[in-house]
């Protein structure tokens, strides 16, 4: 008999007694046994209920969250054996991975350290895409405003007495060209001189935070801190235009603001384009003001292609992008910016509504957007809490929003609401309860289709690409240097979908994805 063969009739074997012999036992032992039993009839049947209760211990979680080969699960805190033997190679310590399979108005298939407060890394995304979903609703809208005082009006030259004022509403994603439709219709209003302009960012409290502290990265866009009027998420785009003639990369800064410029070079290469470029940026502070010296090679087969990195703060961005396209429009500005508020009496001369909040959080679930996340959590706190919000605030609203659903999550520590932390915690248990109250919900619709789908999209559009996961599951996926993280929903081949969740913490959590992707596949088989 092949050692597989075996495998599968020890498997039998133990379907047939499994019910039987360890309920039998105690039974007989306690009821039928008379004291004047022989002391070697009553040793016999000592040992057989032994030889039972090993039978039963031997389908408990073991070490690494395994099952004893030839022995089918007995609990929920057991893996199946192939999953068992994926998770061994990961050589993970047991006790790093929380794990929840919930069926979808059936029984919980598996829990291993559930209720264990784990940080989730971006699938805590999840937390803060719903509680605002939930309490703002699918069609919840921000705006941005321009306004001037009562009876201002642009003379015959085009000049608007009195500052012009813009009532930031944070929204989180308001894009270049959304500013430059919105000052478009300013100048629509005729206005060609504007003098001073105040900006009023009182929606949010000042939450400014370095972009570098979290891993030494303060160029890059998912770092940068939340503002309450963020164009274009507070990024440069560096565009690389390529010249085939002369082998090189030009290098174009988008929009070109004054201080900023670009050193370095990449080189060129006649290799076949590998993928995504590998182009190095470091952001150096000089007299001048910011530059940005980018380094690497880049084949010239991969065509243009562009990078965002960050510059300025956020404040400062947003002033110089408003004056650069201003002035390209044809516009003077005479004045300054400054901050302000919005006088109760100004009149609206613009404005720019963003899509609804159904939409914005696609964009933050698909593409974990980090910053995007942030306003979203100020939001709430700005809607539900009082004025000007702050992360606590925000904090506090999703916790009484998942309390009004009956989800209590004593352990939920958030920090910013992106994930994009040391300190964020919740549990894998509390999670998939979200994960269920969010089925059963009217916003059903809304929250699954923000999810990325299993290869096709987001940031699972490279994993589970076989013909048979394909599509077969909608995921927020996690990643941070210590962290590896999903949670969503599975469709099963018989038709079921169930709620998983797995978060692993440890120093290796990267040699996780076999195992997550084997559990995807499992269920899909289901």
């Amino acid at each position: 008999m092949t050692e597989r063969a075996g495998e599968r009739a020890g498997e039998r074997a133990s379907e047939r007694t499994a019910g039987r012999w360890p309920a039998l036992w105690p039974a007989l032992w306690s009821t039928s046994r008379p004291a004047s039993w022989p002391a070697s009839w009553r040793s016999v049947a000592a040992g057989l209920m032994a030889v039972s209760a090993m039978a039963l211990s031997a389908t408990a979680l073991m070490p690494g969250g395994a099952v004893a080969q030839g022995l089918a699960p007995a609990s929920t805190n057991v893996l199946p054996h192939d999953l068992a033997a994926t998770w061994r190679a990961s050589k993970l310590p047991s006790g790093s991975l929380s794990l929840v399979v919930q069926e979808l108005g059936g029984q919980r298939l598996l829990s291993i350290n559930a209720k264990e407060p784990r940080n989730p890394a971006s699938v805590m995304k999840l937390v803060t895409t719903w509680s605002a979903l939930s309490s703002l609703g699918a069609n919840y809208t921000w705006r941005t405003e321009l306004l001037a005082q009562p009876g201002a009006r642009p003379n015959a030259s085009g000049v608007l007495p009195g500052p012009l004022y813009l009532r930031a509403g944070g929204d989180p994603l308001f894009m270049l060209q959304d500013l430059w439709t919105l000052l478009r219709d300013l100048r629509l209003h005729g206005v060609r001189q504007i003098n001073d302009l105040v900006i009023d960012r009182t929606i949010f409290g000042p939450v400014a935070t370095d972009p570098g502290a979290f891993d030494g990265a303060p160029d890059r866009p998912y770092n940068a801190s939340p503002d309450a009027l963020m164009v274009g998420f507070g990024a440069l785009r560096l565009l690389f235009i390529p010249d085939p003639a002369a082998r090189r990369w030009r290098p174009v800064i988008d929009p070109p603001l004054p201080g900023v410029s670009i050193s370095g070079q990449v080189e060129w290469s006649d290799a076949a384009c590998p993928g995504s470029p590998d182009v190095s940026t470091e952001p150096l502070i000089t007299q001048q003001g910011i530059t940005l010296r980018v380094t690497g090679t880049v084949a010239g087969s991969c065509g243009e292609f562009s990078l965002y990195r960050l510059a300025l703060s956020q404040s400062d961005f947003s002033t110089e992008v408003i004056r650069q396209l201003w002035r390209e429009m044809g516009g003077t500005f005479t004045g300054q910016v400054r901050a302000g508020m919005v006088p109760p009496d100004a009149v609206p001369l613009a404005s720019h509504e963003s899509p609804p909040l159904g939409d914005i959080i696609r964009t933050i679930n698909k593409r974990s957007n980090n910053v995007m996340a942030r306003l979203l959590l100020l939001t709430l706190g700005a809607e539900g809490g009082r004025r000007p919000a702050t992360p606590d605030t925000g904090a506090a609203v999703v916790r009484r929003v998942l309390g009004s659903q009956g989800l209590s999550m004593p352990e939920l520590v958030i920090d910013n609401g992106s994930g994009l932390s040391r300190t964020g915690r919740v549990s894998a248990d509390s999670l998939a309860s979200m994960l269920t109250v969010a089925w059963n919900s009217p916003y059903m619709p809304e929250f699954m289709s923000s999810l990325a789908i299993a290869g096709v999209d987001g940031t699972v559009r490279r994993r589970l690409r076989d013909k048979d996961t394909r599509g077969m599951a909608h995921l927020k996926t996690g990643s941070l240097a210590n962290v590896r993280s999903m949670a969503g929903y599975v469709l099963g081949a018989s038709g079921k979908r169930y709620v998983v969740v797995s978060i692993v913490n440890d120093d290796r959590a990267d040699a996780v994805r076999p195992f997550d992707d084997a559990l995807i596949k499992w269920l899909v088989d289901r």
